[in-house]
């Protein structure tokens, strides 16, 4: 009997105690089936609202990982405005202008130096533009750029042209197939000269002994053709080229030189011995209750500086930290940018040599310390040092070789459109 009344209370439960417990001052009464159904006004809610919080969404968990291009977009606002690919390498009260607008040059024409060098070396000086657009690297533009807008950039030099497949290919105008003629010739007349730099350098690095790869990929800096690995092999009283067992290819000293082996900074020394005392300070450390002026303190100081130590001794023998081993490297990065034909090199060509050099990983700190050899310019991440020495007051290159004469012209070149390019010419 009491189940019985049990089940009959739920199915007719008392109204009073649905209604205290079921009722919403907002909302529809909720309505028990058993009970007369009252209709609900159609007005009273639309099909899509809902008196209660709305859920997340769907399509989105609240721990679901961001998509690639929410990613993006997060850490471009995140990302600090100051990095060291952006930050300068040098404070502006300290920057020198010229150099400076040198560092900024070579950015603007870093897609056209390397577009030239790669097209030459491909088959008929053209390149597909879809396969252009995948080699940011090789053709020196960034990645995810359209290769088609640099190209317009130098119209006079490089053109885009359709074939008759249809296709759209990269190649040159006839201005630059005719300056990569002139350029050429420059390459042959001068190659006895960039033998005796390859000589040198081979001459102060460690074992006489340099990788040819590394100065195939340095050779725009010594003005050195592309052909450079066949071209040493007509040289066998200078060379020698060794194949190790990994297959690379190293390039060796025959015979020692010494009429080679007297390096720029020995030269200055003798023309001017004041001026080259003058270029480098290697500090005494002392306290600092001498209390001298600073006559006595540069003749002080003297005595650490000299004597240097010739790039072309065998620093080797010499002990990693001593001071004569870090005029030695400084010696040898002050000769080494002598032989540059704009006496300048990127931190990245430094370290291309920095076994062969003995360099160590304070080289920066070290060229900081002889602001009056070297000026450094560009940003932290790359930076360019200069050899003070090889500029006049006015950012000029105190000594031009014909391949610095023919690179400004081609960059002006690169600079010009239509009815001014056609006065040069004519000019």
């Amino acid at each position: 009997m009491a189940w019985r009344l049990f089940f009959s209370n739920l199915k007719n439960p008392p109204k009073t105690t649905l209604q205290s417990l079921f009722s919403f001052s907002s909302a529809t009464p909720i309505q028990n089936p058993n009970l007369p159904q009252t209709p609900t006004p159609k007005t009273q809610l639309s099909p899509i609202s809902s008196p209660f919080p709305s859920p997340l969404p769907i399509n989105r968990k609240p721990n679901s990982p961001l998509t690639s291009k929410q990613r993006k977009k997060k850490l471009s606002k995140n990302k600090k405005k100051n990095s060291p690919r952006t930050n300068p390498i040098n404070h502006q009260s300290k920057s020198i202008h010229h150099f400076e607008k040198i560092v900024e040059r070579d950015s603007f024409f870093r897609f056209l130096t390397r577009t030239k060098d790669f097209l030459s070396r491909q088959p008929d000086h053209i390149l597909l533009l879809d396969e252009a657009g995948k080699l940011h690297r090789e053709l020196g533009f960034p990645r995810g750029r359209k290769v088609a807008r640099f190209v317009e950039r130098h119209p006079s030099l490089l053109q885009l042209y359709r074939h008759s497949d249809g296709k759209v290919w990269l190649g040159f105008t006839d201005l630059m197939e005719d300056l990569l003629v002139e350029e050429q010739t420059i390459f042959d007349s001068n190659f006895d000269s960039r033998v005796s730099t390859i000589r040198k350098l081979l001459m102060i690095s460690a074992q006489r002994r340099i990788p040819l790869s590394k100065i195939h990929h340095c050779r725009h800096l010594f003005g050195i053709p592309n052909d450079i690995r066949d071209r040493v092999l007509d040289y066998p009283d200078y060379f020698r080229v060794v194949v190790e067992g990994d297959g690379k290819r190293i390039l060796e000293l025959v015979e020692w030189d010494p009429a080679l082996a007297v390096s720029s900074l020995e030269r200055e020394f003798i023309a001017d011995e004041d001026r080259a005392k003058r270029s480098f300070k290697f500090k005494l450390a002392h306290g600092k209750d001498l209390n001298l002026d600073e006559d006595d303190e540069r003749r002080l100081n003297l005595l650490n500086t000299l004597p240097l130590v010739s790039p072309y001794s065998d620093g080797s023998e010499l002990k990693l930290w001593s001071l004569e081993a870090e005029k030695y490297r400084v010696g040898v990065l002050h000769e080494f940018l002598s032989l540059t034909l704009e006496k300048r090199a990127s931190i990245h060509h430094i370290v291309e040599f920095k076994e062969e050099f003995n360099l160590t990983k304070h080289t920066y700190q070290m060229l900081v310390k002889q602001p009056r050899a070297f000026h450094l310019a560009g940003t932290e991440m790359n930076w360019t040092v200069f050899l003070r020495d090889g500029y006049g007051d006015d950012g000029v290159l105190k000594e031009k070789d014909p391949q610095v004469v023919f690179n400004e012209r081609l960059y002006r070149y690169a600079t010009m459109k239509g009815t001014e390019l056609e006065l040069e010419m004519q000019d």
